[in-house]
């Protein structure tokens, strides 16, 4: 890695640190009514990009996600948002003992992430897009979930200022537990 990238990379760490600092959201419920209707997802830059969810797929009633987090990481609260705005009903645990939560629900060594989710079955690990949850959720191929190691900016929770996304992907977690790539997101 040369010195450029090192760079990249703790800026990277240093504004991934920062965004968790920021001030929780409360959890609140979410009446049915006052939902957004899903937003579609943004256009990804790789053949790895997600497809589009059949229209009966998009139709179908969504899980209710349960997300476990920190108290004090206000960038999951962001994820936590992102997903209310694109259907979901979403209910919070906060711990600051997230490791055998994700020991329980299988996420892969070195693929964490600040906040670890269940949703219909499967294990949602990090900022993943709920485009991406939507997509696997109407597969239904046996995969354990989904996973996005790292706080990569610009993901959902992980907005930043100036729109900028950093490229990254979203890895498919199988039913033998290894990781694959799912999709492809940012510049």
């Amino acid at each position: 890695m040369n010195r450029y990238h090192w760079i990249l990379a703790l800026a990277g760490m240093a504004t991934s640190v920062g965004a968790c600092a920021r001030t929780p959201e409360p959890p609140r419920p979410v009446a049915a009514a006052s939902r957004a209707a899903p937003q579609p997802a943004s256009a990804a830059t790789s053949p790895l990009a997600p497809a589009a969810v059949p229209a009966a797929a998009a139709a179908t009633p969504l899980p209710k996600v349960l997300v476990h987090r920190s108290p004090s990481c206000g960038c999951c609260g962001g994820w936590v948002e992102h997903m209310r705005r694109h259907g979901f009903e979403v209910e919070v645990n906060m711990t600051d003992d997230l490791e055998p939560i994700k020991k329980r629900l299988g996420v892969p060594l070195g693929k964490g992430s600040c906040h670890t989710a269940e949703v219909g079955g499967l294990v949602v690990e990090g900022h993943v897009p709920a485009g991406d949850i939507r997509r696997l959720l109407a597969m239904r191929d046996g995969s354990r979930g989904l996973v996005l190691p790292g706080m990569p900016l610009g993901s959902p929770g992980m907005e930043s200022p100036d729109g900028s996304v950093q490229r990254y992907t979203v890895e498919k977690v199988g039913a033998d537990g290894r990781t694959t790539p799912f999709a492809t997101h940012g510049d």
